[in-house]
């Protein structure tokens, strides 16, 4: 089972945003615009900053053509192999 860090799910959630937003080359103004939020609430996302609702990564999702399942799926394997990386690398997961 994976440790539940929040900041560790932010930072990747707003890491894979980024990374799907470029791959539709649009911009986090545009991104916006599609799903109906604010620019500076797309950057805080990206940055980890901000941990969007279900609502959120629904509207994200559909601007961006992708399912929010493939994308919370996306975050859970980051997730899985970070920590499979951090248990091959001898470190140890903070726990809650």
């Amino acid at each position: 089972m994976l440790g539940i860090d929040k900041t560790n799910i932010s930072t990747s959630f707003g890491r894979i945003i980024r990374n799907l937003r470029k791959a539709a080359n649009l911009s986090q103004e545009e991104l916006a615009f599609e799903a109906d939020l604010q620019r500076n609430y797309i950057s805080l996302i990206e940055l980890g900053k901000n941990l969007p609702t279900i609502h959120v990564i629904l509207k994200i999702g559909n601007a961006l053509n992708i399912p929010a399942h493939r994308i919370v799926k996306m975050l859970e394997d980051q997730l899985t192999q970070e920590a499979s990386m951090g248990t091959a690398m001898g470190t140890k997961r903070k726990k809650g």
